[in-house]
């Protein structure tokens, strides 16, 4: 009685169980179909009984399918997951095939082997699974970064548009703690961000990041805290959209509507002010007639001069008001123009301050308004004197360049073509990288009261814009100031010359150029330039930071470009590191003041190769190529 009832019960289970159970003799012939195999087939028992069990298998699976089942008939296991051995695939009644999962097991009974088979129908399953990589596939459209980290800040996805912001592969991310990716040293902006995702399930804003070659992205971002079925927190997800480009280019038109409205403003005080003045200078002339004694005269003289300071204040402020777009435009050749200059310095100049020129004789002419352009480099000649109180050197040198669509595309002020390129350079106290920013702002200066009106460099920049150029400026506090303006040169064959030149550029093979500096625009125009060329190249922003990144990749570094003066390790110190890492490791120094002390340093410290600021294409591919090429040579 307790066996025909285990008996029963057992038929029961097995009829009532969710999974299709199929049972084969030794033939493969089905001995046993249950309710759910039934179903899942379409197919009743009574006909199923008696067929081999591939009949339920489509017809291109059946010859492996005998195969693995005769195979395991012959090993002691005695049960195995079916899926393991391959795609495993079902065949309903009507002929619809669908994804199974299976295992089977295999005993002996009265002296015959027989085989169960426990099937799943997964087609739900399989379906959800395309759904998700359909979803995961459109994710990678997207131009935004979208990740997915978890509590732990650990990367869960990562898709492509992350991988073309940041520079991290899905499989170099997957794990990976985030901080350690996109974020570099100062974390707290992150981690108020991540307390107000948890305080409030999401939160949105900016975030300065960072690339895995350095490079800093400003990322608009917009973080949702991800729950689990029971509503507790389990991740986060985070679209990012890089707007590096759009913050620099606000900032551009920002800094125009400031300095527009500035104009606006100084353009109608300047018109008061003239108004004011006109009566003084005419009353002052008349009274001078007038009186005639020795102290009425010296006290007339004095207002005399103080209306005409005034009067000349006024000029400035129209100048850079109307942005220096008055005058009369003339073919001209800079070297006379610099030449004149030279003199006057000379004769004007305290006699503790050198002046030197340096001009080549094929310089560039331009058009311009000679009277403008005069001004404008008496303005920058007398800041360089009075940065210059215990004497020192002040060289006025000219060039002509050539700009390729590659290098203008780099920098925004430039547009192809040929320029003259006049520096004006100091070896004064040189201007405090907070200061630096600031010095085109009209009215802003840092000399004492009445000593200075702020609007000088404002006018230099109004005029060299008004003449379709730019103007750089580099400088070190302590060792001096350079200024660069670049005006339109008038093609010749010269500048013809100079365009075929750097078609032919030195062009690189693959080589790793490791770039060292800090500001990110330097970084990112060298880096652009030396990949057009075939270079490979590693940035990073500071010495330190180099020093980490050549420790890893010592054996494919070719050579290294770096900045003189960075801020935490400088280009000195982090040499002398790199030097101790390899004694022959190849270096290019690099300053905005190529006569200052920094090349003399540089040369003090082995470095044989020293490359001014700003450099352009041409001068860089050249410094790289000399520095390779001489490296190949030692090596034969």
């Amino acid at each position: 009685m307790q066996q025909a009832f285990d008996k029963e019960a057992l038929a029961w289970i097995i009829e009532s169980a969710m999974d299709a159970i199929v049972t084969v003799d030794g033939a493969q012939r089905i001995v046993l179909f249950n309710a759910a195999a039934e179903k899942m087939f379409g197919c009743s028992a009574e006909e199923a009984l008696g067929l081999p069990l591939d009949h339920f298998i489509p017809e291109r699976f059946r010859h492996a399918h005998r195969r693995r089942i005769r195979e395991f008939g012959q090993t002691q296991v005695t049960k195995r997951t079916m899926g393991s051995l391959g795609a495993v695939y079902g065949l309903r009644a009507n002929g619809e095939e669908f994804p199974i999962e299976a295992s089977i097991s295999q005993i002996e009974a009265n002296g015959q082997k027989l085989f169960t088979v426990i099937l799943r129908d997964i087609t739900e399953r399989k379906r959800a699974e395309e759904k998700l990589i359909e979803q995961a596939a459109l994710l990678n459209y997207a131009r935004d970064a979208i990740l997915v980290r978890g509590l732990d800040d650990r990367i869960l996805f990562w898709n492509q548009g992350a991988e073309r912001i940041y520079g991290w592969t899905a499989e170099e991310a997957a794990g990976r703690d985030i901080k350690d990716l996109i974020y570099r040293g100062d974390f707290s902006q992150f981690e108020d961000a991540k307390r107000a995702a948890i305080e409030q399930g999401e939160w949105s804003g900016e975030l300065r990041q960072a690339t895995k070659g350095g490079k800093e992205v400003v990322a608009e971002c917009r973080w949702t805290l991800v729950r689990d079925a029971n509503g507790q927190p389990k991740s986060y997800l985070a679209i990012n959209t890089d707007i590096t480009e759009r913050k620099r280019l606000e900032a551009q038109f920002l800094r125009a509507q400031r300095l527009e409205s500035i104009g606006t403003l100084a353009s109608g005080i300047a018109h008061d002010l003239n108004n004011i003045l006109s009566p003084i200078t005419t009353g002052v002339q008349l009274l001078q007639m007038r009186l005639t004694d020795e102290s009425s005269q010296r006290m007339l003289e004095v207002i005399r001069q103080s209306a005409e300071r005034g009067g000349d204040l006024i000029k400035q402020v129209l100048s850079f008001a109307r942005g220096g777009v008055e005058g009369q435009r003339i073919t001209l050749q800079p070297k006379h123009l610099i030449k004149e200059i030279a003199k006057l310095l000379a004769e004007t100049f305290p006699k503790n301050i050198t002046i030197k020129h340096s001009l080549p004789p094929d310089l560039a002419t331009i058009s311009g308004d000679p009277t403008q352009l005069h001004q404008a480099l008496m303005n920058l000649c007398v800041n360089a004197r009075d940065a210059m109180p215990e004497g020192g050197a002040l060289t006025i040198a000219a060039e002509t360049v050539f700009f390729d669509e590659h290098y203008a595309r780099m920098n925004h002020e430039a547009r192809p073509g040929p320029y003259a390129l006049i520096s004006v350079t100091d070896t004064g106290t040189g201007i405090p990288p907070g200061v630096l920013d600031r010095i085109f702002d009209p009215f802003f200066t840092t000399k004492e009261q009445g000593k200075g009106t702020g609007l000088g460099l404002s006018t230099v920049q109004g005029i060299v814009k008004s003449h379709g150029g730019f103007v750089n400026v580099y400088s070190e506090p302590g060792r001096g100031t350079q200024f660069r303006i670049y005006l339109p040169a008038i093609a010749s064959a010269q500048t013809a010359q100079a365009a075929a030149a750097l078609s032919n550029l030195p062009a690189g093979h693959g080589e790793t150029i490791l770039v060292v500096d800090d500001e990110a625009s330097v970084r990112e125009i060298t880096r652009t330039t030396l990949e057009a060329f075939g270079y490979r190249v590693l940035v990073a922003r500071e010495g330190a930071e180099a020093v980490t990144l050549y420790t890893a990749h010592q054996d494919e570094i070719e050579a290294v470009l770096t900045d003189m003066m960075m801020p935490q390790m400088d280009g000195p110190a982090m040499i002398r590191e790199l030097q101790k890492i390899n004694p022959q490791v190849r270096i290019i120094a690099s300053s905005g003041l190529a006569e200052g002390e920094r090349a003399a340093e540089a040369a003090e410290l082995g470095v044989k190769t020293f490359l001014p600021k700003p450099y352009n294409a041409e001068r860089l591919l050249k410094a790289i190529g000399g520095v390779i090429g001489e490296a190949i040579g030692k090596e034969r």
